[in-house]
């Protein structure tokens, strides 16, 4: 069991965003990421061979009932909801779709501000849409670190622009502050 945990969720574009911000994190970093990339239902993840290649932290497709682990970036599989449960680990769900989503953001950030409260951090990347929004506000409600990407330098401004309406509190940064933030002691 961890003692926190970083979230991100991101859609267009956010390939490109977690291409340039995984691979600088160190594979000693104390806390696991969970990360949802909105996928086509049908298709294989190939996110893990992706970053698996290109991180020094462990890569993985998302388990279900898996205990998270510190040091390992954890993706949703397509067409599952991620969520954490009140244990601590990782559950997925076929549930209906959430902003026309599934895997939801929204659903991954508000269980993990459930479980981890202060502890968490929430990061919303580029997109297409709204998801995310109501999630960042339940992280930064929860005490949690809320974190969206400028939307003057994201590919698709209105994911992060939606977020930031929902949670104005949040803080605003580019992708190089992003990296910058979580690779200082103090982000662990």
């Amino acid at each position: 069991m961890t003692a926190g945990a970083v979230v991100i969720g991101t859609s267009a574009g956010g390939v490109q965003a977690l291409s340039r911000i995984l691979p600088g994190i160190p594979a000693d970093f104390p806390l696991p990421f969970i990360v949802v990339v909105h996928v086509p239902a049908r298709r294989d993840n190939a996110l893990v061979e992706l970053f698996g290649s290109r991180c020094s932290l462990r890569v993985k497709e998302a388990e279900d009932k898996e205990p998270l682990e510190a040091g390992t970036v954890y993706f949703a599989p397509p067409d599952y909801h991620l969520l954490v449960e009140r244990d601590g680990t990782i559950a997925l769900s076929s549930d209906e779709l959430v902003n026309h989503s599934r895997p939801a953001i929204d659903v991954l950030f508000e269980t993990a501000a459930d479980f981890f409260g202060p502890a968490l951090t929430g990061i919303v990347l580029t997109g297409a849409n709204h998801d995310g929004a109501a999630g960042l506000k339940a992280v930064g409600k929860g005490g949690g670190i809320a974190i969206v990407e400028d939307p003057a330098s994201a590919d698709v401004p209105t994911m992060p622009s939606a977020a930031l309406d929902a949670w104005p509190l949040a803080r605003v940064m580019d992708i190089d502050q992003i990296i910058a933030f979580l690779q200082e002691p103090a982000a662990r």
